[in-house]
């Protein structure tokens, strides 16, 4: 029996209010257009384990979350989605499809919270080894208009209440990482109309789908 080609992993990345949920469904829609195999997921979460450390992220306390404790949290959702849905998944020739991954912890751990790269560089390392996304795909918009898009969406959590200036350190971080990885990173102007941005979405999963 053949070892079936591993899946495409590819990530969808973005401050609040860039259209991510919106972009995902037009990537999966791409995606089963053209009979490809593959699973949609979300960081932190995407098992039930996972999806309870999202939860305890997300929901508003009286109680201050050291950051460290928040990075730790992060990672442990983390190594539960590996070891449960990502990495099974691309074992099976499956591409998948995840809302965020670690891309976004160096921006709002890194960036937004000021934690030391070095570390999150650490954790990344002993939970995914060498597993790395194929493509990341970087929603970039002004946090001031991606705050006032995410303002008409609902009732904000525990990150969407941060200030503007955690918000701009947040696009910084990601800019940075993007603009330091040009082959593996692909930027997109979310501000641009929605037809423009599917339209660069599609182009570029074009091109993944036809690298080997």
């Amino acid at each position: 029996m053949t070892d079936l080609p591993r899946g495409k992993f590819i990530t969808l990345e973005g401050g609040e209010g860039v259209g991510k949920s919106t972009n995902l469904q037009f990537i999966t829609h791409w995606l089963r257009e053209r009979d490809i195999d593959f699973v949609q997921t979300r960081e932190p979460g995407g098992t039930p384990l996972a999806e309870q450390l999202r939860t305890l992220l997300l929901e508003k306390r009286e109680e201050a979350v050291d950051p460290t404790a928040e990075l730790l949290m992060v990672f442990a959702a983390r190594a539960q989605h590996l070891s449960g849905v990502i990495i099974p998944a691309l074992a099976a020739g499956k591409w998948v499809v995840c809302d965020r991954f670690t891309d976004a912890t160096y921006a709002y751990q890194g960036g937004g919270r000021g934690l030391d790269r070095g570390l999150i560089a650490e954790l990344e390392q002993k939970v995914q080894g060498d597993l790395r996304p194929d493509r990341v795909l970087l929603l970039d918009l002004d946090p001031v208009i991606g705050l006032q898009r995410a303002a008409t969406t609902g009732e904000a959590d525990r990150f969407e209440s941060e200030q503007l200036v955690f918000f701009e350190k947040v696009r910084a971080a990601y800019r940075e990482r993007a603009e330091a990885s040009p082959s593996r990173y692909a930027m997109v102007d979310a501000a641009r109309p929605l037809a423009a941005v599917q339209q660069q979405l599609a182009d570029i999963l074009e091109t993944i789908a036809a690298a080997p």
